[in-house]
């Protein structure tokens, strides 16, 4: 079995590590975590130092359980549902867990869902994944 998290740092993606890590003890899953980025040149390098600090942190959080894990940060100008959904076709991925936060439907419509997208395209299940009462900081 193989898990993979749509991660972004927020409180909806660490609940997802929090899922994933109990999935993986329990199944003796493989787990990829993703990060994917997209921007101008100076909000995408602000970006891309967040991305890569979002993504140590939930590599130490899979380190100190003793889990192993991958981690990708994408930066391929495609959308976080796009690089999500073509990871999951190339690596042969069972399950995915993204985060979810309550939008408006102005929200939604001007700018998209990330869970939306990916629930309507991948090659496999997906489960969303609310705020949890708990935090991993």
């Amino acid at each position: 079995m193989k898990i993979l998290i749509g991660y972004d740092g927020s409180e909806a993606a660490k609940a997802s590590l929090d899922l994933a890590l109990r999935s993986a003890r329990k199944f003796e899953a493989e787990v990829h975590i993703l990060t994917s980025l997209v921007g101008s040149s100076l909000q995408f390098m602000k970006s891309k130092d967040q991305g890569e600090q979002d993504l140590a942190f939930a590599r130490r959080y899979f380190e100190e359980e003793g889990v192993s894990c991958h981690t990708r940060l994408v930066t391929h100008g495609m959308s976080a549902g796009e690089s999500l959904v073509e990871y999951a076709e190339e690596n042969e991925i069972s399950v995915i867990l993204v985060g979810v936060v309550k939008k408006s439907r102005v929200d939604k419509f001007l700018l998209g869902s990330t869970a939306q997208y990916v629930i309507l395209q991948a090659p496999c299940p997906v489960l969303t994944v609310k705020n949890s009462v708990g935090s991993l900081d």
